[in-house]
């Protein structure tokens, strides 16, 4: 799909790039894409070793790329969204611009808020430092906003795709439901039909996704330790973007990430059975990447191999490599 530049690796579904994805975009065709996942550096206050863009111009730059990504999604596309909270400069008060990018993604680029979506990490460190732990008057941010966003009014979804676990008093009412309910109006005026007790494999999920980020030995940090490397440090755990593929897309349909990083969407993608690119402007993440979809009894020669032959330009072709679809 992009002509103008090699990819630096490859597998069975998806392509890795070393490129910005403003360039990347461009060379997409119109109407391609079903699915954009990404988590954007966020507008943080303090500067980030893999780059942040200052709050009173970050909207404008992220801008850039939404507008790209609007023409090379298909009608019924999505573009989801991850973007954290941040606090003022120097004072106890919220930044708004992650609501001030969705409104203007609406307001000026004429996308659609499908549903706004918010992921809780209960094992997230108290932050900021100052508000929260010196001074303890603010309790602790754990929670991002993720805008689900789409070209047209009613974007390609089945919610039946990712159902959750029926808790253990729904267990019970399934197992007799007459002994727990009588179809009736409720007081509030919903109607509770005999249909309530029917078992349809799972509960519909709620809109707050809790999903701690606590990775410490996976496959790809033990990858980047063996040869000495640091790992990105903003990774997001495999269950958020899995939510959204399949929540989102069907199989081979293609999901894109802009800014990659370490590559969990590539990764989950794969594992998905759904096609994939990414982009990522950082040679050095682009090459670990690389790590999440190689076998987990590769040496350190071989992963120093392919690492090296990365950094050095050489496209990688990893499809005959057995993709491990437990590594997260």
């Amino acid at each position: 799909m992009i002509s103008s530049i090699e990819p630096s690796y490859c597998t069975e579904l998806g392509k890795a790039y070393c490129v910005d994805s403003l360039k990347a975009l461009r060379e997409l065709p119109e109407n391609s894409i079903n699915l954009v996942f990404t988590s954007p550096p966020f507008a943080l206050q303090r500067q980030k070793e893999y780059g942040n863009r200052p709050q009173e111009t970050y909207n404008d730059w992220l801008l850039q790329f939404a507008r790209l990504v609007r023409t090379r999604l298909q009608e019924d596309g999505s573009f989801v969204l991850d973007l954290g909270g941040a606090y003022r400069r120097g004072v106890p008060v919220r930044s708004l611009y992650n609501f001030r990018f969705l409104v203007r993604m609406c307001d000026e680029l004429g996308y659609h808020l499908a549903e706004d979506f918010y992921w809780y990490n209960p094992s997230k460190l108290p932050s900021p430092i100052e508000w929260v732990n010196k001074r303890k008057i603010r309790a602790k941010d754990s929670v991002n906003t993720v805008w689900w966003f789409s070209k047209s009014e009613y974007p390609k979804a089945d919610v039946t795709k990712v159902l959750t676990e029926y808790s253990s008093r729904m267990k019970k009412l399934l197992k007799d439901p007459s002994k727990y309910y009588q179809p009736k109006n409720r007081p509030s005026g919903h109607s509770i039909s005999d249909r309530f007790g029917a078992n349809n494999g799972g509960a519909i999920p709620s809109n707050l996704l809790q999903i701690p980020n606590s990775e410490s030995n996976s496959h790809y940090l033990k990858c980047c330790r063996k040869i000495g490397i640091k790992a990105h440090p903003a990774r997001f755990p495999a269950k958020l973007p899995e939510f959204f593929i399949k929540f989102l897309t069907d199989p081979y349909d293609l999901v894109v990430d802009i800014f990659s990083g370490s590559n969990t969407t590539g990764m989950v993608a794969e594992r998905e059975s759904r096609r994939w690119l990414s982009f990522e402007k950082d040679l050095n993440y682009t090459a670990a990447s690389a790590f999440r979809f190689i076998p987990s009894d590769c040496n350190r020669d071989e992963v120093e191999s392919l690492y090296n032959s990365i950094m050095l330009r050489e496209s990688n072709d990893l499809s005959s490599v057995t993709f491990q679809p437990k590594l997260i």
